[in-house]
């Protein structure tokens, strides 16, 4: 437990440049809180204290406002950043290396027993509000875009955006969790938007063309 701490501690270094001593991440930083509180109810989840495990995880939701269900689990040196509005369903597999933005959801479809809440990779990004649900599988080094909401399977290498989540980058560039610039992303609303102004410019056009022999027929007569 003592290495996994010390792990944690240095991964907030690795993933927040805004990070200045140890003393300001252990007392201010909530993501680290909510994992470190994790670890301790998902032990006691384990040992079948249910209720214990289930009471310290609504305690931290309280404190941190992230909640994550002492039933799911989590790897090694996960990052939430801010973490505000994160919510974490009981049935969740983290791999290692995973960083969450604030407002993420990994949670369920419905009211379906069993495994119904996602599993995620090694080294995977999920940006702000983002909204992954069912059970399904967010593949290692992908990416899923702030806002987008991913209801199917993705496959490893993938960057997902939009409404529904779809793949618009896979098999690029093997992408790093410490890459925080999500910024960047395609956009594919943007870009229909783009083809559809080029395509009214182009009737535009076409009309114009139409209407030129009119035009200096009129003014033969």
């Amino acid at each position: 437990m003592r290495n996994i701490i010390a792990e944690d501690l240095n991964n907030v270094f690795d993933q927040d440049p805004a990070a200045r001593s140890r003393w300001e991440v252990i007392w201010t930083y909530s993501g680290l809180h909510a994992i470190w509180a994790h670890r301790v109810a998902h032990w006691l989840w384990q040992k079948k204290f249910y209720f214990f495990a289930r009471v310290l995880s609504q305690f931290t939701r309280f404190l941190t406002g992230i909640e994550i269900h002492p039933g799911a689990k989590i790897g090694r040196r996960f990052f939430m950043d801010h973490g505000m509005g994160i919510v974490i369903g009981e049935t969740c597999e983290i791999g290692n290396d995973v960083t969450l933005f604030q407002g993420v959801t990994l949670g369920g479809t419905g009211k379906e027993k069993g495994k119904r809440h996602p599993t995620v990779g090694n080294d995977v990004l999920i940006s702000t509000g983002a909204r992954v649900l069912g059970s399904i599988t967010i593949g290692d080094h992908s990416k899923i875009g702030a806002g987008s909401v991913v209801l199917h399977d993705v496959p490893a290498d993938s960057t997902v955006v939009g409404i529904p989540g779809r793949v618009v980058r896979q098999n690029g560039r093997k992408v790093h969790h410490h890459d925080l610039n999500h910024t960047d992303l395609p956009d594919p609303v943007a870009d229909k938007i783009e083809q559809l102004e080029e395509e009214i410019e182009r009737l535009r056009q076409e009309i114009q063309k139409l209407k030129e022999p009119s035009q200096k027929e009129s003014e033969t007569e």
